[in-house]
């Protein structure tokens, strides 16, 4: 009932609800990143959701278009600097991802969404995280984020789809906001973000 009904119901309150009190710092935010970084403010990619189906993620950009001497782009963790890398470790660039709570694409609480080119990757027990939507927040990413293996972070990612409940959920709140205060876990070595996903063994 909770997972089938409720949770989907108060993630489109709570979207609504976040975005008309958050829109002052969201209006903030893109105006930065317009006069720092330019144009698009939006970065907008596919990735899969609920039963591996592919929707729009909106993300605020965080990374400039800089490119070496052969005019290719260089690698994220060199474009990820100045107003950009204060929005990523503030976690502000996952707001517009409200847009998509408000949708039905995606839930508060939930698997991260990730790229559409891991899905022939998976194990059949990794595919268990798209029986749910995909979330802004996790228990992997209250267990770690980008600082723990792909391999730790899909097992955290079943357990939740696997013991979906309310208490878990809260819980998960609570420790989203102390690794937010903290910022915690959010890139690893040598990665804007964390490596690619390769395959499990």
């Amino acid at each position: 009932m909770y997972a089938r009904l409720f949770k989907p119901l108060f993630d489109r309150f709570a979207a609504l609800l976040l975005l008309i009190l958050l829109s002052p710092i969201m209006l903030i935010t893109a105006l930065l990143i317009r006069l720092d970084i330019g144009r698009p403010i939006l970065f907008r990619q596919a990735r899969p959701g609920l039963n591996g189906k592919l929707f729009k993620i909106y993300k605020f950009r965080t990374m400039n278009d800089k490119r070496d001497k052969e005019g290719h782009l260089l690698p994220d963790a060199q474009r990820l600097e100045g107003i950009g890398r204060v929005i990523r470790s503030l976690s502000l660039d996952e707001l517009p991802q409200l847009f998509n709570i408000l949708k039905g694409e995606m839930s508060f609480i939930g698997p991260r969404p990730l790229l559409p080119e891991y899905l022939p990757l998976y194990t059949k027990e990794q595919q268990k995280r798209h029986l749910i939507r995909p979330g802004i927040t996790g228990w992997a990413q209250v267990n770690g984020r980008n600082s723990i293996s792909w391999k730790k972070k899909f097992a955290y990612d079943v357990y939740y789809v696997e013991h979906l409940s309310l208490a878990l959920d809260l819980k998960i709140v609570l420790m989203t906001l102390q690794k937010i205060v903290k910022r915690a876990d959010i890139t690893q070595d040598g990665h804007a973000t964390v490596e690619k996903f390769n395959g499990s063994n």
